[in-house]
């Protein structure tokens, strides 16, 4: 695989697996407003900004029921059952891993995640290990301007390394992830869901040709 000049990483079912758990969160808050969300529905949730999702699942709601919900009518439910899940998170297979060989090996990392600030602050609590990553963008970082699917978060986290984008490995679950970061430009390696069949796996993720089961199989 050779050595890259820098690692982004994103930080949601990449690093740590609470994907499941923001999934059972925003079908736990649409269900009370009588809009249950499917598979598919949740996975284009995957990878994007609290307000990105708060929007669009709006926009189902209203669509199914009929009512004009506001976003912090639909935090306010989703948002206990979310930090009650998420402070259990485990890492994600190989995660940990790979974090300490590019410390060792001197390989430099950003966290591009569209997790908020104190969001990641709680994730990580329980995992020390997470604090190698010293550079990151959050999905409320004041500098950045549009979130996944866009670009900019992993544009941004190559800038605050000193590096072109294309310089850098980006890593990803999600496919408004993978697509963020291969507008960025960057070499991207991702790791989907495992449920996931082949055909299924190219229609969510255009443009991908680099596939891990998981982070395991990263070889440097």
């Amino acid at each position: 695989m050779g050595i890259p000049k820098a690692c982004l990483f994103d930080l949601d079912g990449l690093l740590l697996d609470t994907e499941p758990l923001h999934a059972r969160a925003w079908n736990e808050a649409a269900s009370h407003f009588g809009c249950p969300l499917d598979a598919q529905r949740l996975m284009g949730l995957r990878g994007r900004r609290r307000l990105d999702c708060a929007a669009q699942v709006r926009d189902w709601i209203a669509e199914s029921t009929g009512q004009d919900l506001a976003s912090d009518d639909l935090l306010a439910i989703r948002q206990p059952i979310a930090e009650r899940l998420l402070t259990n998170a485990l890492p994600m297979r190989g995660a940990m891993e790979l974090v300490q060989r590019c410390s060792e090996l001197g390989i430099p990392m950003a966290l591009a995640t569209s997790s908020s600030c104190a969001a990641v602050a709680m994730k990580i609590a329980p995992h020390p290990w997470l604090n190698a990553i010293r550079i990151r963008v959050h999905g409320d970082d004041p500098e950045l301007k549009r979130g996944k699917p866009e670009p900019d978060v992993f544009l941004l986290a190559a800038e605050r390394l000193g590096l072109e984008a294309g310089l850098c490995w980006a890593f990803e679950d999600s496919p408004a992830g993978a697509t963020a970061a291969l507008r960025a430009g960057c070499r991207v390696y991702v790791v989907p869901p495992p449920h996931l069949e082949a055909v299924e796996r190219q229609q969510l993720f255009p443009g991908v040709e680099r596939f891990l089961n998981s982070l395991e199989d990263v070889q440097f």
